[in-house]
């Protein structure tokens, strides 16, 4: 309610220390009224602003002055469930905003009336009165809209006193009763009318009033004591009503003989009634079932709905039960939760629209005879015994047709057979039967909506019929393991397919389901790879189309990735993406084979390149050598490389200040010891090989010299390969970095990295220069050296 701002719930207190006595075992009474200080504590936590008190089940005793005037504020105060047995409502007068009092389940016996002008809900229901208790006061009170009463004793005299009100609910709630003056429902003035009985009341004359009062006619408890006859007294139910207003009428917990029921349905199937509905209806064991004729002629009835049936004999005919329903010219009949086993039709067309047999004991057999339901759109038959579904749809093919229930069943579709619908059957519901994907094949082209969720279905066949009307499919809690292709489902847009067994969703899912609107694919064992890109992805490009993401979506493999939630999930695209990981490797190995032909050019690596086949040959060469051939020692102290245009110094300078001394030091010269025939790389590593050192003339015709830097470049390869400290740079001249060509990087760092010998120009310092020289490649040769060395100059 809009009203309702401020609850507040009082806890339970010590009662026996509050309360001036308890109440007796068995009485109906209090002994003695409650105390002041338990008023007290009742209120004492009440805010004087609060708009809402529930104080229900809060007085086990009389409460004695009790004051609301500390709360004008008040609108909602509840006092039901209490043992109030007298109340004056002269306590309320300052409560001027009060609109809704609940007084029931009390043990009023009389109130003093004071008149409540905003009040709308006012309820006495379940209390102890004798009379109605309706004071004049009531009258005034034109806000009312609820008025809930009760009394053992209703005459038209005290409803007089409210019939000019306009109410929307008018509630009798009746602990006891022992008279009603017929006629008195009839003056009140209400839209709907509700009235609970007390056990075996006599309800006759309250149902007859009652259609006469308010078009909504609700009555609990239609029962009568032990079923007695009638006897000599007036039984109104077997006359026609003269004059009726309810179009709706609702019985509940009726315990009544079969004959008696029977009478009920005559009387309101003569009457204004369109809708009936029955619920909780035992059939006493006392009936007999006489079946007298009934007229089925002259009604208004459209809808019979019988809810909850309970026979306790079963010495009848029951096709003359099912006949007597059957047989009703109406559109919508209900017969749920009854344990029928069986129902039986008419021979001739009936005028069924509508019909529900839900929760019975239906079987395969109800079908074994033609049904003449022409005109039948909706047929519910849930949580039956059914079995065989192209038995089902032999009947439907002479229907109307549109929407069937067959959830709940023990349906399949194992036999081949083929199905007939008809084709106006638009909605299926087939779940919780024992389908497998099969029933795919009994399935009515026309078919829009289509549940079969809760089955065994593991795959959707692929043959099946172009099902090109269906929109919307749930197949939930099944076993398949793949997301269905769109193939011959043209129009779906709503796909149920959660809680089943799918780990990853195949492509053909994507491509043919382009219409697909809604998705709920939660709670399947999902494998987070880079197969399941795609499905994650469409999550992301559509924004609301998979119900429940991302909570019911989550990784179940790998193992490490359990639980994980599927948005959580990094599948990035490059290394899932195979054409694009392709592309990406050819364009990056483009790029370094760019680089690579760059540095090739700028650091001639192409002749480093040709430089390292040269040597690989010599050396593979070498390997064919016999061994005997390759036990050598060193034959020469250095060998000399220098460019052409520095000869003169080699030969004027070097050769004799070196050589001098009886030969002392032996030098290795390309002019006297490369051995014609053999390639120069080949005479380069031989005469490197062969030599303790090497000596580079380093000058400016030198760093151009290619051949120079081949043998600079073999003798410091013999610097690291044999870890020996051979090479002896002699500078002739200052060599400008700039004029050292690129390619010769490894002449640049050897220049920054060595000691070299510079060549002074004072005369005076030469001796020095050749001391240190000849210092650095001072060594004593073997015999077998010397030896060689004679052979080879001797072949020379």
């Amino acid at each position: 309610m809009g009203m309702i701002r401020n609850i507040y719930i009082l806890y339970s207190i010590d009662l026996s220390v509050l309360c001036g006595a308890l109440l007796l075992p068995g009485a109906r009474e209090l002994t003695t009224a409650c105390s002041q200080d338990y008023l007290k504590n009742v209120l004492m936590d009440m805010s004087p602003k609060a708009t809402t008190m529930d104080l229900s089940n809060k007085f086990p005793c009389q409460p004695q002055n009790l004051d609301f005037s500390p709360f004008p504020k008040l609108k909602v105060l509840i006092l039901s469930h209490n043992r109030i047995q007298h109340l004056n409502m002269d306590i309320f007068r300052f409560n001027k905003e009060l609109e809704y009092l609940d007084l029931s389940y009390n043990s009023l016996r009389n109130i003093s009336c004071y008149s409540l002008l905003s009040l709308k809900h006012f309820d006495l229901s379940f209390n102890d009165f004798d009379n109605i208790p309706i004071c004049q006061e009531f009258g005034s009170m034109s806000q009312l809209e609820f008025l809930g009463l009760s009394g053992a004793q209703i005459r038209k005299s005290d409803l007089q006193k409210v019939a000019h009100l306009q109410l929307s609910t008018f509630f009798l709630g009746l602990n006891y009763f022992s008279y009603y003056e017929e006629g008195s429902l009839t003056v009140l003035n209400t839209e709907r009318l509700h009235i609970v009985l007390p056990e075996n009341a006599d309800y006759r004359f309250i149902l007859c009033d009652g259609i006469q009062t308010s078009k909504i006619l609700e009555m609990a408890n239609v029962s009568r004591d032990q079923f007695t006859s009638h006897g000599s007294q007036k039984n109104p139910l077997l006359e026609s009503p003269k004059y009726s207003k309810t179009s709706h009428l609702l019985l509940s917990n009726i315990y009544v003989p079969w004959e008696e029921f029977v009478e009920i349905l005559q009387f309101v199937w003569h009457s204004s009634v369109q809708q009936l509905q029955v619920q909780n209806l035992i059939i006493g064991a006392q009936s007999d079932f006489k079946f007298r004729l009934f007229n089925y002629s002259s009604t208004s009835m459209k809808a019979l709905k019988v809810e909850h049936v309970t026979v306790r004999t079963y010495s009848f005919r029951q096709d003359i039960v099912y006949l007597f329903f059957t047989k009703m010219d109406i559109e919508n009949l209900t017969i749920s939760d009854g344990r029928m086993p069986h129902v039986v039709f008419p021979t001739y067309p009936t005028k069924f629209q509508h019909l529900n047999f839900a929760n019975n004991a239906l079987t395969d057999d109800l079908f074994s005879n033609a049904l003449q339901l022409p005109y039948l759109k909706t047929f519910i038959l849930q949580r039956n015994k059914l079995e065989t579904l192209s038995t089902v749809s032999s009947f439907a093919t002479k229907t109307s047709l549109i929407h069937l229930d067959l959830s709940q069943n023990l349906l399949q579709y194992a036999d081949g057979k083929d199905c007939y619908w008809p084709e106006t059957l638009t909605t299926m519901n087939l779940s919780s039967n024992k389908f497998t994907g099969s029933v795919f094949q009994c399935i009515p082209k026309s078919i829009q909506v289509l549940d079969l969720h809760n089955n065994d279905i593991r795959t959707i066949p692929r043959e099946i019929e172009n099902l090109k009307a269906l929109w919307e499919l749930n197949i939930a809690s099944n076993s398949l393991t793949d997301l269905p292709g769109c193939e011959n489902f043209q129009r779906l847009s709503v796909l149920n397919i959660e809680m089943n067994s799918i780990i990853s969703p195949s492509l053909d899912f994507f491509q043919t389901c382009q219409e697909i609107k809604s998705l709920k694919a939660g709670g399947n064992p999902f494998r987070c790879s880079c197969d399941l890109r795609n499905f994650v992805n469409l999550e992301k490009k559509s924004q609301g189309l998979m119900i429940g993401w991302p909570d019911a979506y989550t990784c179940e493999f790998p193992l490490e990735l359990k639980g994980i939630l599927l948005e959580n999930v990094d599948l990035p695209e490059l290394s899932c993406n195979t054409p694009l990981l392709i592309a990406v490797i050819l364009i990056v190995g483009l790029i370094w084979t760019v680089i690579m032909a760059v540095l090739c050019i700028r650091l001639d690596l192409l002749w480093y390149l040709r430089m390292i086949v040269q040597w690989t040959r010599a050396q593979h060469r070498s390997r064919n050598v016999p061994l005997e051939e390759l036990k050598r020692t060193i034959q020469f102290h250095a060998f000399i490389s220098y460019n052409e245009g520095d000869s003169l110094w080699v030969k004027n300078e070097l050769i004799p200040n070196l050589e001098k001394e009886n030969s002392s030091i032996l030098l290795c010269l390309h002019e006297r010891h490369f051995i014609p025939g053999k390639s120069i790389v080949e005479n380069i590593i031989n005469c490197i090989e062969k030599s303790y050192k090497s000596i580079f003339v380093l000058s400016s015709n030198f760093v151009q010299s290619e051949w120079c830097h081949y043998e600079l470049y073999f003798a410091h390869h013999k610097l690291f390969q044999e870890g020996s400290n051979n090479l002896i740079l002699i500078l002739l001249e200052p060599i400008p970095q700039y004029i050292i060509p690129t390619r010769y990087h490894k002449l640049k760092s050897l220049m920054a990295q060595r000691t070299y010998l510079e060549w002074p120009k004072e005369k005076n310092k030469h001796g020095l220069f050749w001391a240190n020289l000849r210092a650095a490649i001072s060594i004593n040769l073997s015999e077998s050296g010397k030896m060689n060395r004679s052979q080879t100059i001797s072949e020379l």
